[in-house]
């Protein structure tokens, strides 16, 4: 590991909202900060919204400075991405933002069922080796996490500049009978008007510069409805 990143390591230890628990702390265990996140870091009662993948935090702070009333968490295994976010939230003390170096796939170890109100998912890998890939952020296994932390019918926002993911997505909750608020494929040259969709990250900035469409989609994931994989002669 180089010493730079060393550093940046040693640096985050000491960030009040930057939460890095080793493996065996939350591998089939809960977090101790399970279902007191509000009480125990936010102190207040707003909602959590969760940005999956956060990288280097440019979202989940973009978010939170345009809703002061809404309390972020990022979650990213990269700590080297992390410590950009949590050094600009440490710096500037938003105190709405903090940031989880984990594994996705262990996200319900830290959340208690109905404590998340929504998820974001900005340019995750699309992981498009197969269509059923259980390492996918928007695939059968992860929606089923998903809802098993968020309120009923929370919501989830999918950002992405790969269209086999989008199409996937959007046939897999149309198959679940999902209720859909909002979906484009080509965001910026649509009807769809948030400021928060508005938010660029570095990643995104590159698509675009690349003449690369923006396709978003939201829609609502009941907590009592279990998701089923698409039928093979569906996908």
């Amino acid at each position: 590991m180089g010493k730079s990143k060393l550093i940046r390591f040693k640096e985050m230890e000491k960030f009040e909202r930057v939460f890095q628990p080793n493996f065996g702390e939350v591998f089939e265990n809960d977090y101790y900060l399970k279902g007191c996140w509000n009480l125990k870091v936010f102190h207040n009662n707003h909602p959590i919204v969760l940005e999956l993948g956060c990288g280097k935090g440019e979202y989940s702070i973009g978010l939170a400075k345009l809703n002061p009333d809404k309390n972020y968490i990022g979650i990213d295994i990269k700590g080297a991405r992390i410590w950009k976010g949590a050094k600009i939230v440490n710096e500037e003390n938003i105190t709405n933002v903090a940031f989880v170096r984990t594994r996705i796939e262990l996200i319900r170890s830290f959340f208690q069922p109905g404590e998340v109100d929504e998820i974001w998912i900005t340019f995750p890998d699309p992981q498009l080796k197969k269509r059923r890939n259980k390492k996918r952020l928007t695939g059968v296994r992860y929606l089923n996490y998903y809802r098993s932390l968020l309120i009923d019918k929370g919501i989830i926002h999918l950002k992405t500049d790969n269209h086999e993911l989008f199409n996937y997505t959007l046939d897999l909750i149309t198959y679940n009978g999902l209720r859909i608020l909002n979906k484009t494929k080509d965001l910026y040259n649509s009807s769809v008007s948030d400021p928060a969709l508005s938010i660029c990250t570095f990643y995104e900035n590159q698509f675009l510069e690349e003449g690369l469409n923006i396709h978003y989609l939201s829609f609502e994931l009941p907590s009592g409805k279990h998701i089923l994989e698409l039928p093979e002669d569906e996908e």
